[in-house]
């Protein structure tokens, strides 16, 4: 996902004069709508997915958290699909993934065709964590696995509190496909000398789902959202490169609705840098517009993605409720939002 490819990009800033006469208009001011997103909630889903240990791939404990989000999301009142693919990972390890699929849909949007699909926002994170702690600062960590309480636990807590709002205030604007991608954190190594054996180790469920998305010929997600360590301490979002160059509308779009909700001090609006994430083949191969919520730590010398990235210190230790709060409820501002 993120890794060595995350760079800064400094957002020149410039004025600019109109020479035509300002038009007088008088727009209605926005206001915060939806339930109040409540934090302790998605925190303690966040400490649940720890309960299993570090999810890793092909490990008992991934496969047990698996079942165990799939049926919240079921006791949400969502409709469930597990996709099962076999991944190849950068050495040639052949990775049982599994993309859990969970759809969403208010009464008042049902179809009367039950065959036709309502318009639905994509709502998706990664559920797996990284075997590696490459990026520890003690070398002797490099190969113990990390717990991933932010880097994987926090997308899925949020949607999880999400999923059990919806079905408490079922009054959404929109229907949601919530996914949960597997095999994403499975990436080149830092230690590993040698080339990769697949063309890119990264984001390998985004990739297996956005293929399986574009072979069905579907056309009804009309956007979606990446949340990707949404609960770390001291996070800021900053407008990510390729959201920009790929999705800048919705993007746009879901930094205005972080500022409506109250949470606009945490969403700045200038850029960060470019991250390999789910997103891109989200956009680049579903053909969705997806933007990547995901931090930017601007002076963190461990890592622009902050000091826990990648280390045996991503624990729920440093997990904050304000920031998982600030995340949660900019996603209720947009699927409440007529």
């Amino acid at each position: 996902m993120k890794h060595l490819t995350y760079f800064l990009l400094l957002l020149l800033l410039c004025s600019c004069h109109n020479t035509k006469p300002a038009e007088s208009v008088t727009a209605e001011p926005a206001t915060a709508v939806g339930p109040l997103f409540m934090a302790d909630s998605a925190y303690a889903y966040c400490q649940r997915q720890c309960d299993f240990g570090p999810r890793t791939m092909n490990s008992r404990a991934h496969d047990d958290c698996r079942d165990w989000i799939a049926a919240e999301f079921r006791r949400h009142g969502c409709d469930v699909t597990l996709q099962k693919a076999e991944l190849k990972g950068y050495d040639g390890t052949m990775l049982k993934a599994t993309n859990i699929i969970a759809r969403y849909t208010p009464k008042a949007l049902l179809p009367g065709d039950t065959t036709a699909r309502p318009r639905r926002m994509l709502l998706c994170a990664h559920y797996d964590t990284r075997p590696w702690a490459d990026n520890d600062a003690d070398e002797k960590n490099h190969r113990t696995p990390v717990m991933g309480a932010n880097d994987g636990a926090s997308g899925v807590a949020v949607m999880l509190e999400v999923a059990r709002l919806l079905s408490s205030a079922d009054s959404a604007a929109v229907a949601v496909e919530f996914v949960c991608f597997d095999a994403e954190d499975y990436g080149t190594p830092q230690w590993h000398d040698g080339d990769s054996q697949v063309e890119d180790p990264w984001a390998l469920g985004a990739q297996h789902w956005a293929r399986q998305y574009a072979a069905e010929g579907r056309t009804d997600i009309a956007y979606g959202i990446l949340l990707d360590m949404v609960g770390g301490e001291g996070a800021r979002f900053f407008k990510e490169g390729m959201s920009l160059e790929l999705a800048r509308e919705l993007t746009d779009t879901v930094w205005k609705a972080a500022e409506t909700a109250g949470y606009g001090t945490m969403f700045p609006t200038a850029a960060g840098g470019y991250v390999t994430d789910d997103h891109v083949p989200v956009n680049n191969v579903a053909h969705i517009p997806c933007t990547d919520i995901i931090p930017y730590y601007a002076d963190c010398p461990q890592s622009s993605f902050g000091p826990t990235w990648h280390t045996v210190n991503d624990t729920m230790e440093h997990i904050s409720k304000h920031t998982l709060l600030a995340v949660g409820q900019t996603i209720i501002q947009m699927i409440y939002s007529k």
